[in-house]
């Protein structure tokens, strides 16, 4: 759990960093590239080759490959049809998918979590939601596509793990990860990229650096490995607890205008889910 909330709090700056100095200025496919490069960087140092079979490295590669690589192409490429608060607000349905493909990949029903990231999605509905334009129904279903790909990401690890028969050093085996996610980025760039756009001043360079070591690297490491240590219920709240602490962190850095009554409601009603979750889940396992 500290893993989601840490990982959260770092996200939260990161978003903030992307909207105030790349966004509109340096390419995103370039951007995404840059990410997922410094974030193979970071682990391959500690890879170990024999650690898994090929058929778990392949399954590791392609969790990469989509959480990371595809989610990226599908959120990008939902600038071009929506708004951003429409981007945001439509992200809200992750934590259905975390918990609707965490039953099917672990063949059971939980309808508590269900219920539990149903309330945390009208919560973060409360907190993002200023209305849509009249033609977004495409757009829609594209950020539909990002969601979809980090949700099956996440479920993914945690059933691909369980398979593991020895305890493995996941730090000896993450850099797989970033590779999958790698084979997506490369050829997106050079289909979709503008090399005209590249970063122009230390400043970009330098929140690339964040993003791709801090962020990407340390941050979906972290991210992946607490969602083995909680719930699928917990995990899937975690993924709009986002929302409202990149709010608050916009607001303190760059003083955005935010609605307070909204954000303390939305942000209560995820807190409520969460801690929900949290306590069914303690509960069961003293069972």
């Amino acid at each position: 759990m500290l893993y989601l909330v840490a990982v959260t709090v770092l996200w939260a700056f990161s978003f903030s960093l992307i909207g105030e100095f790349l966004a509109g200025e340096v390419d995103s496919y370039f951007a995404v590239l840059t990410r997922i490069i410094l974030a193979a960087l970071v682990f391959l140092p500690f890879l170990k080759i024999s650690l898994l079979s090929a058929k778990q490295k392949a399954a590791l590669a392609a969790l990469g490959a989509v959480q990371l690589g595809l989610m990226y192409i599908f959120f990008y490429h939902a600038f071009l049809f929506l708004s951003v608060p429409e981007v945001l607000l439509f992200t809200i349905f992750t934590p259905l998918y975390v918990v609707m493909l965490n039953d099917a990949l672990f063949k059971r029903f939980t309808p508590f979590y269900l219920l539990c990231a149903l309330i945390a999605t009208v919560g973060a509905a409360i907190i993002r939601f200023n209305g849509v334009t009249d033609d977004y129904w495409f757009g829609f279903a594209i950020v539909q596509g990002a969601n979809l790909s980090f949700a099956l990401g996440q479920v993914g690890y945690k059933k691909l793990t369980s398979t593991f028969t020895t305890q493995v050093p996941y730090h000896n085996v993450f850099a797989w990860f970033y590779l999958g996610a790698l084979a997506v980025a490369l050829p997106a760039f050079f289909l979709f990229g503008n090399p005209s756009q590249l970063p122009q001043n230390a400043e970009q360079w330098g929140v690339l650096l964040w993003l791709g070591i801090v962020a990407s690297g340390l941050g979906y490491y972290f991210w992946n490995q607490g969602a083995l240590a909680v719930s699928g219920g917990t995990l899937a709240i975690m993924n709009n607890a986002l929302i409202p602490a990149g709010l608050v962190v916009n607001l303190l850095l760059w003083q955005k205008d935010t609605d307070f009554s909204r954000l303390l409601l939305g942000g209560a009603i995820i807190a409520i889910a969460l801690w929900k979750s949290h306590q069914h889940a303690t509960k069961q396992k003293q069972l």
